[in-house]
């Protein structure tokens, strides 16, 4: 299901038919190091992952990360979206693309989408959004976006310190 439309790019509802992109994403070199190996290595425990996270959160939620495609071609770039973290405080803002799409403006460009579906569809007031305080990619983009560092947290079991922005919508 399509969930908004910009530009360059059509966001939609993550399916299982995305298991395989899931997959690549997740193995990225920037994924692993900015946000984690999260042991996807089969389009099956890709398939395990859209259904027990993206599909249960669009289901209990209303809300989750989405697909971003560009408008002239059906192949997955990037994904962008909202999760609701048990350990935050706000909804949070996240956002990755394939290693080839990195630098276009997709991320700024499908923020600006979700930023106005959270405002204008769910009634959010306040997003967060975390990140490890060396990706300074994503601290840039954050920034360009309105966000402002709030505080340091230690939102999992990692015990890893990560910089928690947030934005008033």
């Amino acid at each position: 299901m399509i969930v908004a439309k910009t530009n360059r790019l059509i966001i939609s509802e993550f399916t299982i038919k995305d298991a395989a992109f899931f997959m690549e994403l997740v193995n990225t070199p920037h994924w692993l190091k900015y946000i984690g190996d999260r042991n996807v290595t089969t389009v099956e425990q890709a398939e395990e992952r859209i259904e027990n996270g993206h599909l249960n959160s669009y289901k209990n939620n209303g809300f989750g990360f989405y697909v971003l495609r560009l408008k002239d071609s059906p192949k997955p770039i990037g994904s962008c979206g909202l999760i609701k973290r048990e350990t935050l405080d706000n909804i949070d803002l996240g956002f990755a693309m394939l290693p080839e799409y990195e630098g276009f403006g997709f991320g700024f460009e499908s923020s600006q989408a979700i930023i106005k579906l959270a405002k204008e569809k769910f009634k959010i007031e306040k997003l967060v959004a975390i990140t490890l305080e060396i990706n300074k990619n994503s601290i840039k983009l954050l920034e360009k976006l309105g966000f402002y560092f709030e505080k340091k947290v230690k939102p999992f079991d990692d015990d890893q310190e990560l910089l928690l922005f947030a934005k008033t919508i």
